[in-house]
């Protein structure tokens, strides 16, 4: 079987909690991939742009009375991308570290591998 195959059944087999893994895995690697490169150019504007974009689809997730996680929790994931909507910006406009990004998404990888 080609690996592309295999790689999308793999995908279609596994739990939500594993797929955020892996797709935070991914943006994390994008953001330290960019701060490797210098954090600067097109690498760190698409980095930053999937990361913003990751967070928000979590935002608007949590903002849904049918998800299930608790609604303290889901406020905080939602105060969490607003934060990273706001850091992001001072990132491309002022120059500031890609580091806190890619922080805070470790810290929500360990979290998704404890549970």
């Amino acid at each position: 079987m080609p690996v592309a195959a295999y790689q999308k059944a793999q995908r279609a087999a596994e739990n939500p909690r594993s797929a955020e893994y892996r797709l935070f895995g991914q943006v994390t690697g994008a953001l330290m991939d960019a701060k490797s490169a210098g954090s600067k150019g097109p690498g760190l504007i698409d980095a930053i742009d999937w990361n913003r974009r990751l967070w928000s689809t979590l935002a608007v997730d949590c903002m849904d009375e049918g998800n299930n996680l608790p609604r303290e929790l889901r406020a905080q994931i939602i105060s969490l991308s607003l934060w990273v909507t706001k850091y992001s910006s001072q990132v491309m406009q002022d120059g500031v570290s890609i580091e806190p990004l890619i922080d805070i998404n470790r810290t929500i990888m360990q979290g998704l591998k404890a549970a």
